[in-house]
């Protein structure tokens, strides 16, 4: 058996602090208190619901490139504040976003610029449609499963026959070459999070993963077969996933 890769040096780079962002001079103008369904405040600044990011804000494009390009309907599971579900919208006519939270599906939907039907609930035991949604998503969600293949099994179960399922998630490194892309990571936060700024969505967050990225891709392949997948920085993974037609 091959020695245990010690960690320990690495433990501050999986968990960065989310920055404050930085301040900017406010105008000597008078200015209202209400922002608009699509703006959100940070710093004394106005930003448009499109200037956010986060790490998951940050793959969003991967989930959208997924989609077939016929596709007609989507699910965004654990949908938080809304922001994929709005972006899916943009190209796909009908759009679902679901999630177990009350209060984020109700800032979810007075933030919604496009047609999306919102639900509260679980996706994995909500009375969804089988065989139905062009584009299955999950986004910082597949951790909260309390069974990771059911719960993958469930996304392919909800997909149409030639629908993707895509999924960004999270895990716990357990390699060098995990560290490695940690480190990576850790660069990438500390630019961007100062030249964008990082914006914390209001979902709960879960930062025990129960899962390590190899044991959540040995899972996927068990389930997926013919998965892609890919280890990305910002402490996270991606799975795309085509449904035979």
């Amino acid at each position: 058996m091959p020695p245990r890769v010690r960690l320990d040096w690495f433990q501050s780079l999986r968990r960065p602090p989310v920055p404050v962002p930085r301040r900017r001079t406010r105008s000597p103008r008078k200015r209202t208190c209400r922002l608009e369904a699509h703006e959100w405040h940070s710093g004394g600044v106005r930003h448009d619901r499109n200037d956010r990011w986060n790490h998951n804000i940050h793959y969003y494009d991967l989930v959208v490139a997924a989609a077939p390009r016929s596709a007609r309907t989507a699910l965004d599971v654990g949908s938080g504040d809304g922001l994929l579900a709005d972006r899916l919208a943009a190209t796909i006519p009908e759009v679902t976003g679901i999630d177990t939270d009350t209060d984020v599906v109700a800032r979810a939907r007075a933030g919604t610029t496009g047609n999306v039907t919102w639900i509260v609930g679980d996706a994995l035991t909500h009375d969804l449609p089988h065989d139905h949604y062009d584009v299955v998503a999950a986004v910082a969600t597949v951790h909260h499963f309390p069974d990771l293949a059911g719960g993958l099994r469930r996304l392919a179960d909800l997909t149409a026959p030639g629908g993707s399922v895509v999924v960004i998630g999270c895990a716990r490194s357990s390699t060098v070459r995990d560290v490695a892309v940690d480190v990576v990571g850790a660069a990438q936060h500390q630019v961007l999070s100062r030249t964008r700024g990082f914006w914390q969505h209001s979902a709960p967050v879960q930062m025990q993963f129960p899962h390590t990225y190899a044991e959540v891709k040995a899972i996927a392949a068990a389930v997926l077969p013919e998965m892609t997948w890919r280890r990305l920085p910002l402490w996270r993974y991606a799975i795309s996933w085509r449904k035979p037609s």
